[in-house]
């Protein structure tokens, strides 16, 4: 892995970006969020009310928002300072989400067995050392609590992965590279600078959750449903080949 593209540097950039990114983000979040994770985030999480929730890389708050609006007692971390001024800015003064700094590799300012629940929404490939990152979430759950995250899916979006296309245009089939590199790699979705995503194997992620403490409850591969097909119907190429993947995790006693 290139440590020079390491966390400091994917919070700088994440950091210059939060603007821009939060610009495409609704009540809802971005369109991928409402049409894939939404539906697949709430339906493992279940009833909330009174549950205390660590959202960890709450970005701009659009989840934390949401879970606090169902009756969930909301703390939300995020490594970028920018990130958390927007969601400050967007938050109701009557929804009461506690939100404070921090990089999910190390939470060391919370208290352990804090949360009956964390989400991790699209955060895990952004971070250098999601391994500290699972002890940490581990150390704050509350025994045989859970934790639910979403990445994008590892087997599909790699390294140099995309659209082969003919030469008018048309979408052939979607092109999986370097799967079993992991490391770093840019993405050209910032502004002035690319974002960073370290990619890992299904078996690294798999290896990874037995070994900071956590059983798999279920696994995910979000698609997109009827009705958001009719609503958004470019989306139907998504049923070509899953973008995400979402695990639902049980803290190990």
């Amino acid at each position: 892995m290139n440590h020079a593209l390491g966390s400091e540097v994917a919070i700088k950039r994440w950091n210059a970006f939060a603007d821009t990114y939060a610009k495409k983000h609704t009540e809802q979040g971005d369109l991928h969020k409402e049409v894939f994770l939404n539906p697949t985030l709430f339906s493992l999480i279940g009833e909330v009310t009174n549950k205390r929730i660590l959202d960890a890389g709450c970005g701009e708050g659009y989840f934390s928002r949401l879970l606090s609006k169902q009756g969930a007692r909301v703390t939300a971390v995020d490594a970028s300072s920018r990130m958390l001024e927007i969601a400050a800015e967007r938050t109701p003064a009557e929804l009461s989400i506690h939100y404070q700094l921090g990089n999910c590799e190390n939470l060391h300012e919370l208290e352990d067995n804090l949360f009956d629940l964390v989400v991790s929404n699209m955060v895990i490939q952004d971070l250098e050392d999601f391994e500290s990152a699972f002890q940490e979430i581990n150390r704050l759950l509350v025994d045989n609590g859970s934790f639910i995250f979403s990445i994008l899916h590892p087997c599909f979006v790699t390294p140099g992965s995309g659209w082969e296309k003919t030469d008018s245009g048309e979408k052939r089939y979607w092109k999986v590279d370097n799967y079993f590199y992991e490391g770093v790699y840019e993405q050209p979705m910032g502004d002035k600078e690319k974002m960073l995503f370290f990619h890992r194997t299904l078996t690294t992620y798999m290896e990874t959750i037995h070994k900071t403490g956590f059983l798999v409850e279920k696994l995910v591969e979000p698609k997109p449903a009827n009705e958001m097909l009719e609503k958004h119907p470019s989306f139907e190429e998504d049923l070509r080949c899953p973008d995400f993947l979402v695990f639902k995790l049980r803290k190990q006693v």
